[in-house]
């Protein structure tokens, strides 16, 4: 399973749909990723789309999630939240599940390896990531420093790293693991530097050798948004000042 380091044309993003946008013509056999720029869940399968190479066979549909279009909850996906995915005649949703089927049922390279100890620590590691954004982003939003969950919490992820000999990634190689921790990393990163004073990488090598290494794949950094969009989008959706 070879990393996808292959560059490609850097892609014009769509347009934003919001309340006053008409929608597709839905279930027309064109299959849609519908999902907003700043979101970190829509990003996991952004990313995975272009690691497969499926930026012509996926199109996507931004939606302004502040203004959202009443066709969106009516007649597309209606728990109204993103990513969705609209293919075969059918809608499908929640980031995780929807990274595993766009790998398992489109062309592109395979971004979950075969050796069953490392598909056994991704299934390992899908689960953690709930538990590790309800950690990070309750510190944020606290008034208080940094405690000791946090801290033992990103040397969770280090160890996660550590695993594996055979490259600076959760499996070894680039796969669904880094792709589902990504923009939540990224935004931590950010993040705590800005509103704790606090770098995240700091004592933890193989963390600051997977951001290095992650920042070489353009079908992740050509989902980046601007490190201060990032942040006053975050800050305000946290309501921190």
């Amino acid at each position: 399973m070879a990393t996808p380091t292959t560059s490609f044309m850097k892609e014009v993003l769509p347009s934003v749909l919001d309340s006053t946008s008409q929608p597709p013509t839905l279930f027309d056999g064109t299959t849609r990723l519908y999902m907003c720029y700043t979101c970190p869940f829509a990003q996991r399968t952004w990313i995975t789309r272009n690691c497969k190479g499926l930026q012509e066979k996926i199109k996507l549909v931004p939606i302004d999630l502040q203004n959202r279009p009443a066709w969106y909850k009516e007649k597309v996906y209606p728990p109204n939240k993103v990513p969705s995915l609209e293919h075969n005649n059918e809608v499908k949703g929640e980031s995780l599940d929807l990274i595993k089927y766009i790998d398992a049922h489109f062309e592109g390279p395979a971004l979950l390896p075969d050796d069953p100890a490392k598909r056994l620590f991704a299934e390992e590691l899908f689960s953690y990531a709930d538990s590790l954004n309800k950690i990070m982003f309750t510190a944020l939003s606290s008034k208080e420093d940094v405690g000791d969950e946090v801290g033992a919490a990103l040397d969770k992820v280090e160890d996660a790293l550590s695993k594996f000999d055979d490259g600076p990634f959760f499996l070894g190689q680039f796969s669904l693991v880094d792709i589902a921790y990504a923009p939540f990393m990224e935004r931590y990163q950010i993040l705590f530097s800005d509103v704790k004073n606090y770098d995240i990488t700091k004592g933890r090598p193989k963390l600051a050798l997977w951001f290095e290494e992650l920042n070489k794949i353009d079908a992740y950094v050509q989902t980046r948004r601007d490190p201060q969009e990032l942040l006053a989008h975050t800050k305000k959706r946290l309501g921190i000042a």
